[in-house]
């Protein structure tokens, strides 16, 4: 128990507390070690006005979270993938494709923000730590029902409990964590905060039906995540009111038609306890 509590940690404008059994040295060397794997295969843009609009939210998102002094790095993939995803350490890389939902300045922010606001709570390393007290539950399970004739049975039963009674609600507990850290960051950057909405709603147009239902996925819904986003939305508000320098939606990006026939090069490819792939139905 001392053991546990000790490991708690708070994070920051959530309050919420959080179990991590990870050295946050270990956790950044294991998300450097992703990144470079993840992106060994994929084609980085060479849009040289798209790369400097990506580092420049960035950085401004960066300069007013809690961790402004991490190796920060942000990378824009050349894909028509709508997605983004976060490593430990500071590593973000956006697709191309995401661009379109995102529309402006303050669309790109909206995913920015959601994704270092992952890494600040290092949601990577509670899900290690998670998967380490889990697999020792169920190694000790084993152990204890080696004798007993049920024993697939009662196992079988005890990973599909796990899964949907802790995993994938903790997972989504984590993505309206990070919407509610990235939305107060947004708007201390200078982003209207309001745009996250109108964001999330481009994402659910485009997105449609697809997907699992909410229960059985590591997301929450989008009605969700709009619905949680504007229970927020006073606090980011009073934070863009108070800011000094005001972007608003910043600018509007001006994209190429979208590529239908082209062939897209293989998704990265998360790395179990460590990656976080904060936009993915």
């Amino acid at each position: 128990m001392v053991f546990l509590l000790t490991a708690c940690a708070t994070t920051p404008i959530s309050d919420r507390q959080a179990l991590i059994l990870i050295p946050l040295s270990q956790e950044i060397a294991l998300g450097k070690q992703a990144y470079q794997q993840t992106l060994k295969d994929q084609k980085v843009s060479e849009n040289t006005h798209l790369n400097q609009v990506l580092q420049r939210v960035g950085r401004r998102i960066v300069e007013v979270s809690d961790m402004p002094k991490l190796d920060w790095e942000f990378r824009l993939i050349e894909s028509e993938e709508k997605n983004a995803f976060a490593l430990p350490g500071g590593k973000v890389a956006v697709y191309t494709g995401m661009l379109r939902i995102c529309k402006n300045e303050a669309g790109l922010a909206t995913v920015l923000s959601h994704e270092i606001a992952h890494v600040i709570a290092r949601h990577g390393a509670q899900r290690m730590s998670q998967q380490m007290l889990l697999s020792g539950a169920m190694m000790g399970a084993s152990i204890s029902l080696r004798n007993n004739t049920q024993r697939n049975i009662i196992l079988g039963a005890l990973g599909l409990g796990v899964m949907y009674g802790i995993t994938l609600p903790f997972s989504r507990g984590d993505e309206g964590e990070a919407d509610q850290i990235g939305l107060v960051y947004m708007a201390k950057a200078g982003y209207d905060p309001e745009e996250a909405i109108r964001f999330w709603q481009r994402f659910s147009q485009a997105k449609g039906d697809k997907g699992p239902p909410e229960w059985a996925s590591t997301h929450p819904a989008d009605k969700t995540r709009i619905a949680g986003l504007k229970t927020y939305l006073s606090r980011a508000k009073y934070k863009y009111q108070n800011v000094k320098l005001q972007h608003g939606l910043g600018e509007t990006f001006n994209l190429p038609a979208e590529k239908t026939d082209k062939e897209e090069p293989e998704k990265p490819k998360p790395v179990p306890g460590v990656s976080v792939e904060a936009l993915t139905p």
